[in-house]
């Protein structure tokens, strides 16, 4: 198993990291009853995608 010849710099390793830290998600706000949720998913709410009715639930 070949071995790295060079210690790799903190600046060159820092380098290669800087892509790998976590996003924070965008949120955005229901039309259909004004509840926060992830962009390009259904509310969770209210089942309800861009104005329009994605999932029925069974009434109780």
């Amino acid at each position: 198993m070949p071995n790295p010849k060079r210690k790799i710099s903190k600046t060159r390793r820092d380098k290669r990291r800087t892509h790998d830290k976590a996003s924070v998600p965008t949120i955005a706000i229901c039309t259909n009853c004004g509840s926060p949720h992830l962009y390009h998913r259904m509310c969770t709410e209210c089942n309800h995608y861009r104005g329009k009715l994605v999932l029925e639930t069974k009434a109780a």
